[in-house]
């Protein structure tokens, strides 16, 4: 995964200047199929996708203020319709992949599913004090409703659809990763739609022992391993270059929608959380 230190890098950038989404992750990025009947609809560098059915369709994740009229028009470039979303998944609380959801709840009627501690987050638009990146002043977001918990490991079911929630906290104490089987000329393949697993924290907060959010460390340690354990034929991150997801796009006309294939990717991506979570750690031990 080459470009995975620059999301790094990205993403800590993102921290510093409280929370205002960086202008390349918002670029332009025409909408592509995946596989079957799943679609990234996601902007540059803030992933989102729909999935499709008869009875209505999915989407995860709405990306930023921004972004989210970028996703609205990705759909109806699709053809498909907006009022046709029942359910609008999140991947984690953060503005930068929730802060676009109002908007595109109001166009779909859709209502908005979460874990139980991300709900208060989205229905009040302010950021949980327990959140590792508090300290950086986020900015309030649009607030959402209706919205509803799922439990972990629930199946989130509409006609043929059904989406796993796997709950991974740790980047924020929300956070959940979603799965599902796509099906192409009846071959099935195990998509994940893997939530964050970046141990960043701000000002005080630190991974190895806080009173805030004092499970943060153990937390990320199960996420890390449970995005590892996953069935994962396609992967696709909440930011799409930590999985080379647009790289792999690039030779879709080559190879078709198996351009995204890789067994191995959740594996991957989880051992990259893995070593930022030791960085993380290893800095906070210096400060000591």
């Amino acid at each position: 995964m080459k470009r995975i230190a620059s999301v790094l890098s990205c993403v800590c950038a993102l921290a510093a200047s409280s929370f205002a989404a960086a202008a390349e992750w918002e670029g332009p990025q025409d909408p592509f199929q995946l596989y079957g009947n799943s679609y990234y609809v996601g902007t540059e560098g803030l992933s989102s996708v729909l999935i499709t059915s008869p009875a209505g369709h999915i989407l995860i994740d709405g990306a930023s203020p921004k972004a989210g009229p970028a996703i609205a028009a990705h759909i109806r470039q699709l053809g498909f319709k907006l009022e046709d979303i029942r359910y609008i998944l999140v991947s984690h609380e953060h503005l930068d992949h929730a802060g676009g959801i109002a908007e595109l709840q109001r166009l779909s009627g859709a209502t908005v599913l979460t874990s139980p501690a991300a709900k208060p987050v989205l229905e009040s638009g302010k950021a949980d004090k327990g959140d590792p990146q508090f300290a950086n002043d986020m900015p309030d977001m649009t607030p959402v409703s209706p919205v509803r918990s799922v439990r972990d490991g629930e199946s989130v079911e509409l006609g043929p659809l059904s989406i796993k929630a796997h709950y991974t906290p740790g980047h924020t104490q929300g956070g959940i990763s979603w799965t599902w089987t796509a099906v192409e000329h009846g071959k099935g393949m195990s998509m994940v739609y893997a939530d964050s697993l970046n141990a960043i924290s701000a000002g005080s907060f630190r991974y190895s022992g806080n009173t805030v959010y004092p499970t943060a460390r153990a937390d990320i340690e199960r996420s890390i391993a449970r995005v590892a354990a996953l069935p994962c034929d396609i992967l696709v991150t909440a930011h799409p270059d930590a999985s080379d997801l647009l790289e792999r796009q690039a030779k879709q006309k080559q190879l078709g929608n198996l351009a995204f294939v890789n067994p191995g990717a959740c594996v991957a991506y989880a051992d990259t959380g893995r070593k930022r979570l030791a960085k993380t750690l290893a800095q906070e031990a210096a400060k000591q």
